[in-house]
């Protein structure tokens, strides 16, 4: 049908420049760009145009930048790399950041949640508790080895103030290093500096832990040299006090008060600055390969659960998911209708089990942001298909757009064009911003 319009190279242009994306947004409006007098402010020429109605697909098809693997794999993967990125900026300089920051004492710090329950595990040299020695993909690792009394409360609970514990502890690790430096709190920051980048990852309990890199800079940040005083022993030595005082008074629910704190395994272990790994210390690439795999994945991949939202609880009977993670959605659905608990939207973020924090965030200084690398590949997308048409000099442009969301997702037919192309021309060749 396509080629018997006549449309069937044009669309697959078009499609090609969704670099993959499988789950593309619809979008119906128009653009106009005119060229404007600088001095008069006075209206000139049309330099482009672009009409929805005229494009191939009938729609302009923009990418749905999602960042799990399980929605779109050519977003995520995006999503994935830009991550990268990020946090090796943070690490050997680059995107904007000075370079001195490889120089800096930085670790990489893995905290996890509290237990609720015993659940099968693969203890290293032993069998689980159950008797059994489980294999590395036994779907019954995590679950509770006893679900009627495994604390689903307590765990929907600790996911949904997991990033508040995350900012207590932000806190508490600029308190310790100021104490382990004789500095008062308030004299630190004319001192140091903390900057961290960090990805939440779920346990195949359902438990939501952090891996950060935490770098101890200058005042100025990554700009700055850090204080003589300031080494990796002193930050982690700072870490592990902080993690263990870190607590987030919780609510009451039917007489039985909630805190928060973090699990006992707390890892953390300096970051050196070298590409070879000898298998003994983490290197630069090992780390920002690490945090930047676990960017694209929630809880849908390590749990069994769902990646999107729910709406009807009844929508569970219909689902495929592991029974461990239909009753900490229930648990969570359960507690999201009771009043005193209506700040932490728990029946929206069920589906994540409770957890509604950010999958990825960083402290301002650092590194650079998502949104600037991202930023960069359109600015270099669009000078890529930038028609000859450009304002003269004395002149600047105006540009009018409107857009209205038309829908989501490819016809069948483009679904079958979009799979038998090659990879997109400004895919591979893409700058890696």
């Amino acid at each position: 049908m396509l080629a018997s319009l006549g449309t069937m190279p044009e669309l697959a242009h078009q499609l090609s420049g969704l670099g993959g994306c499988t789950h593309p947004i619809r979008l119906d409006g128009h653009r106009t760009e005119y060229a404007v007098n600088k001095t008069t402010g006075e209206i000139g020429n049309v330099l482009r145009h672009l009409d929805s109605a005229t494009l191939p697909a009938g729609h302009l098809l923009v990418r749905c930048n999602n960042r799990r693997a399980t929605r779109c794999i050519a977003c995520a993967e995006t999503y994935r790399r830009d991550t990268y990125h990020l946090i090796t900026a943070g690490l050997r300089g680059g995107k904007g950041t000075s370079e001195r920051v490889s120089a800096h004492p930085r670790v990489f710090a893995t905290f996890t949640a509290p237990g609720f329950g015993p659940v099968h595990n693969r203890p290293r040299g032993r069998d689980c508790r159950c008797g059994i020695r489980h294999d590395e993909q036994d779907p019954a690792l995590g679950t509770p080895l006893s679900p009627d009394t495994y604390d689903y409360e307590a765990a929907v609970l600790w996911n949904a103030h997991a990033g508040a514990l995350w900012r207590r502890f932000s806190i508490y690790v600029r308190r310790e290093v100021a104490k382990r430096a004789g500095l008062a709190q308030r004299a630190f920051r004319d001192h140091a500096r903390i900057s961290f980048a960090k990805v939440a990852e779920y346990q195949k309990r359902g438990a939501v832990h952090f891996h950060a890199v935490i770098r101890l800079d200058g005042p100025g940040g990554g700009d700055s040299s850090p204080p003589a005083w300031a080494s990796a022993e002193v930050l982690t030595d700072a870490i592990r006090a902080a993690a263990t005082a870190a607590c987030i008074e919780g609510p009451d629910v039917d007489g039985r008060t909630h805190n928060f704190v973090f699990g006992r395994q707390l890892d953390v272990r300096p970051i050196r600055s070298a590409d070879f790994d000898d298998g003994q210390e983490l290197t630069e690439r090992a780390v920002a390969a690490y945090i930047a795999k676990y960017a694209t994945k929630g809880a849908e991949t390590a749990t069994g659960t769902l990646d999107r939202p729910i709406r009807f609880l009844a929508e569970l009977a219909q689902a495929r998911i592991t029974d461990h993670a239909q009753r900490m959605i229930r648990t969570a659905w359960t507690l999201g209708a009771r009043r005193e608990l209506a700040d932490l939207r728990l029946r929206a973020w069920a589906h994540m089990l409770g957890f509604r924090g950010h999958f990825s965030t960083k402290s301002r200084r650092y590194s650079t942001t998502l949104s600037a690398l991202r930023d960069a590949r359109a600015d270099w997308r669009r000078a890529q298909a930038a028609s000859p048409a450009a304002p003269s000099d004395g002149e600047t442009t105006l540009v009018l757009a409107h857009w209205v969301f038309a829908g989501t997702g490819l016809s069948a037919a483009e679904t079958w064009l979009a799979t038998s192309l090659e990879p997109a021309p400004g895919t591979e060749g893409e700058p890696t911003t």
